[in-house]
């Protein structure tokens, strides 16, 4: 995926604040075949992040903005995208605005995320204690469909 194709993937964003988005350094080399969804946080902007996952055979983004507060390290919380557990600080409550009028109204939702987005590579290594015991790659491919259908859900939220 070329940075012209992310940039165009946004739906809950001008063009402007699309073009303005920091994206990752190592976006051309990045397995695209490998990834449920790309996920990550601007530098620039530490509370902006971004999602891209291929919909229907075309990239389809939304931007993020994390809480400007965190939980409790003591708490132990799960992303609800790649259902991983982490404390709390490592879990951020982030919103997106919604996709064409009813964004431009401020209507958003949201969905406690992984702080770091980085929810495609936890799919298929954080392998549960309960899993432990049945093949690795397989367990890894189930949850990374459920990751997939996690973040579907999110995207349809997004453009309702």
């Amino acid at each position: 995926m070329t940075e012209q194709q992310v940039r165009r993937s946004f739906v809950n964003c001008s063009k402007g604040e699309a073009n303005s988005a920091t994206l990752p350094r190592d976006l051309a080399d990045l397995p695209w075949g490998e990834l449920e969804v790309l996920g990550w946080r601007d530098p620039k902007a530490p509370l902006r992040g971004y999602l891209v996952v291929q919909r229907e055979g075309r990239p389809v983004g939304v931007a993020l903005r994390a809480a400007d507060t965190r939980m409790s390290a003591r708490r132990t919380v799960m992303c609800l995208l790649c259902q991983s557990t982490h404390s709390g600080d490592a879990v951020s409550l982030c919103t997106a605005r919604r996709a064409g009028e009813a964004g431009r109204n401020g209507n958003t939702v949201g969905t406690y995320v992984c702080a770091d987005l980085g929810c495609a590579a936890r799919a298929r290594s954080e392998i549960p204690p309960w899993l432990r015991e049945r093949d690795p790659a397989e367990v890894g491919e189930e949850r990374a469909a459920e990751l997939r259908g996690q973040v579907e859900t999110f995207l349809d939220a997004v453009l309702r």
